[in-house]
């Protein structure tokens, strides 16, 4: 489990294709602090380490988190957002962040606030949905809904989280992680039920 709070920028080193399954090298400099078998969010996807030394590490990516996610159009150089799973002593700084994509959704337009930023996105998984002032993740990242569609929604940036994610890399166009709030698909899923 995560909190959605990014730790550190990592950079995509090594691409290698095995069969269906993808092998991104990535470095980071928690690297030497991470343990094979650890898991690992990238852009909110959780990863397995599988080898590691002091300056990088190789996590897999199977079909199914390929068709889910943003992973297949990494490069050699991207960058991404990393965050280690929750202590069991932590604090909940983000929200509830499973690292389970359910879909992608491409940035429409980013307004520049004078001061801050507000991006907004356009999805097609019409079986969940985002609420005005409720939590959304992207990238990884644990953010606010600002404005809210069935299919579209925006959040606003700060300067930090914009220093300190790969939001300053996004542009109209970009196509990104989202993990809509795991309370309210269960609020959804048995109101479907009911009715």
């Amino acid at each position: 489990m995560f909190t959605g709070i990014i730790e550190e920028i990592g950079k995509v080193k090594a691409i290698n294709k095995e069969q269906s399954n993808i092998h991104f090298t990535v470095e980071a400099m928690m690297s030497k602090e991470l343990k094979i078998d650890q898991s690992l969010a990238h852009d909110g996807c959780c990863l397995t380490i599988v080898q590691k030394n002091d300056t990088e590490y190789v996590v897999t990516a199977i079909q199914e988190t390929l068709d889910k996610t943003n992973l297949e159009d990494w490069s050699v150089g991207s960058k991404v957002n990393l965050e280690r799973c929750m202590k069991a002593d932590g604090r909940f700084d983000g929200h509830i962040v499973q690292g389970h994509v359910d879909c992608t959704a491409k940035c429409t337009n980013i307004e520049d606030l004078n001061g801050s930023w507000k991006f907004s996105f356009e999805h097609k998984n019409t079986s969940h949905k985002t609420v005005e002032k409720g939590s959304v993740t992207i990238n990884g990242t644990s953010l606010t809904v600002v404005d809210s569609s069935p299919t579209t929604f925006s959040v606003c940036i700060i300067p930090y989280t914009y220093a300190h994610t790969n939001f300053k890399d996004f542009m109209v166009g970009s196509k990104v992680n989202i993990e809509f709030d795991i309370f309210g698909k269960y609020i959804q899923k048995y109101l479907e039920k009911i009715n």
